[in-house]
Parts: structure tokens; sequence; C-alpha cells
């Protein structure tokens, strides 16, 4: 089931606070536990380790994955 048009996306603000203040590419991928955020403008350029219950899985964000979900 999708999330309600007029509520708007989800983004954890927790990612979006880890993400603020860094440039793309900068550093090592940024762990998250939050997969049922979705893909906002700026994490456009970012490399996320996102976990699926078992291990990290990198994910490298492109344009093309703005407003997905991990």
């Amino acid at each position: 089931m999708t999330r309600s048009s007029y509520k708007g996306p989800y983004v954890d603000p927790r990612l979006m606070k880890k993400i603020e203040g860094k440039k793309p590419g900068s550093a090592g991928p940024i762990k998250t536990w939050a997969r049922a955020s979705q893909i906002a403008p700026e994490m456009v350029g970012f490399t996320f380790a996102v976990h699926n219950g078992k291990v990290f899985n990198d994910v490298f964000v492109k344009h093309d994955f703005v407003s997905h979900i991990y």
C-alpha cells in the first residue's frame, strides 16, 4: 500500500540530518536502517549503506532514484 498523496513523501529526519553539510562523495557510505524513507533530491550523489536485516548494502543514489523507496 502506498502513502497518501496529501501527506507528502516520508523522509527520515535523522537521515536528512546525517547528510546536512556534507558534500556528495566526500566520505564513505552513510549507514542507515531507515528503509521506509523516500529518496529526496538532496540525497543525489551520496552512497548509503542500507541495512536489510542481515547486512548493509551500498546504494549510490542517482538522479533517476528520486522519489523512490530504498
